[in-house]
């Protein structure tokens, strides 16, 4: 069994001008970061691993993540190929990951993050929104034969908001 969580990086900041991979997050995200990481401690398996892309807004998302269930952030691994937008090099990314771990959480990017969970989830959600974290369940003991699997959990900043 593989457990996959994806989590799109948190709402950036467009106020300065800068490269697309140097951009903050805004208030609104760094808020529906600690929104979303406070209520994950009963969906997380107990032991995982964190790969991030290497994007400020991803950083600065997986940081928050960290924090909030109490994961060491020096042991957080950033990784050049999850600042991707195609969902083909995710999917690549993911069949690479070693067999040691059976679960992973990735922070990253849509339409990746969208288009990867609409082709190996059994939920299909229209957008994973910024914040988004969806975890998926795969019923084989190797990342290179992962196919269809389930979508058990799907939380968004929006259904947590009263």
């Amino acid at each position: 069994m593989k457990n996959l969580i994806l989590v799109r990086h948190a709402k950036s900041s467009w106020k300065a001008p800068l490269r697309d991979i140097d951009r903050p997050l805004a208030k609104r995200g760094i808020n529906d970061a600690h929104l979303v990481s406070q209520v994950l401690g009963p969906h997380l398996p107990k032991s995982f691993m964190i790969w991030c892309s290497p994007a400020k807004r991803a950083r600065e998302t997986a940081l928050i993540y960290a924090q909030n269930i109490s994961y060491p952030i020096e042991s957080i691994l950033f990784n050049n190929e999850l600042y991707t937008f195609e969902e083909s090099q995710l999917e690549h990314f993911v069949r690479s990951v070693s067999n040691e771990y059976e679960n992973v959480i990735l922070f990253g990017h849509n339409e990746a993050i969208t288009n990867f969970v609409n082709k190996f989830g059994d939920t299909y959600i229209e957008n994973v929104t910024t914040s988004g974290f969806v975890l998926l369940i795969f019923d084989t003991s190797d990342w290179k034969n992962i196919s269809k699997g389930r979508t058990s959990k799907i939380i968004f900043p929006r259904d947590l908001k009263t």
